[in-house]
């Protein structure tokens, strides 16, 4: 089998994110892997195990940014790619996927694309549908178990956590899957993993290699801002009884013109 997954660097779940300039920034705070992408790699590293074949990690971002695929070397995928490009800045989504959908063209044969469920950053969970779009395949979200995968009839069986609970749908390969964190929990990068990461040498493919041209993103940003700053008090209402607690409490409200 040959199975993509596909990375996202995104700030440390810590990091303050702050506007400066109109130009948002998370300061000195470390660049990470997706959390949930370490699922998506856990996915694929599994079934790539069951059924023989390789694992690619493919990322979109800044040609120094390889953090996230670095990590998934770590974890076990046996190559990584980076797409990048000047003309990929400050691209929306629908953008950011029709380079991703240009890329796995460009591989041979691709069986199965994994992304994780969404990104920390973005939070908007639509990347997977919309590669798969691109692409003209089915797409199955939301993951959280794959029963059966069979590469010689090409078909898949997944069990997908929603709402209402569990749905099983099946669908035929090639196929794009975003997998959450009922998959089960990611593997830690092993320590000779970590050094054959830190070793790679990581191809970069700008517009060019893809052979598409600049993707106009259908969403701008006309201006980014910090959230106003708001002075919050906090007052204590003491009485004797509850009941004097309450009338007081009503007063205050009352004077507030909050009702």
């Amino acid at each position: 089998m040959n199975i993509v997954v596909c990375v996202k660097q995104v700030p440390d779940s810590a990091a303050k994110v702050v506007v400066e300039e109109g130009h948002i920034t998370w300061g000195d705070a470390p660049l990470v892997i997706n959390p949930w992408d370490e699922y998506a790699v856990e996915a694929a590293l599994q079934k790539a195990k069951e059924h023989g074949g390789k694992v690619t990690a493919l990322g979109l971002g800044k040609e120094e940014e390889t953090e996230a695929l670095k990590h998934a070397l770590a974890m076990g995928c046996n190559e990584a790619i980076m797409i990048s490009d000047p003309a990929l800045v400050r691209i929306d989504n629908l953008a950011a996927a029709k380079a991703i959908a240009a890329a796995i063209r460009k591989m041979d044969e691709v069986d199965l694309v994994v992304f994780g469920k969404q990104a920390i950053d973005s939070d908007t969970g639509m990347m997977a549908a919309q590669v798969a779009r691109l692409l003209g395949l089915p797409a199955l979200t939301l993951v959280s178990a794959i029963p059966a995968l069979d590469p010689d009839s090409k078909t898949i069986r997944v069990v997908r956590s929603i709402e209402e609970g569990k749905q099983v749908v099946e669908g035929k390969l090639p196929a794009v899957i975003s997998v959450g964190k009922d998959y089960g929990e990611p593997r830690y990068p092993s320590f000779m993993g970590i050094r054959k990461a830190a070793r790679a040498t990581i191809p970069v493919w700008g517009l060019e290699d893809l052979g598409i041209e600049a993707p106009s993103p259908v969403v701008l940003w006309s201006e980014v801002m910090n959230p106003p700053v708001r002075d919050v008090t906090t007052e204590i209402i003491e009485g004797e009884t509850p009941k004097e607690i309450a009338e007081k409490l009503a007063d205050k409200i009352m004077a507030e013109k909050v009702i």
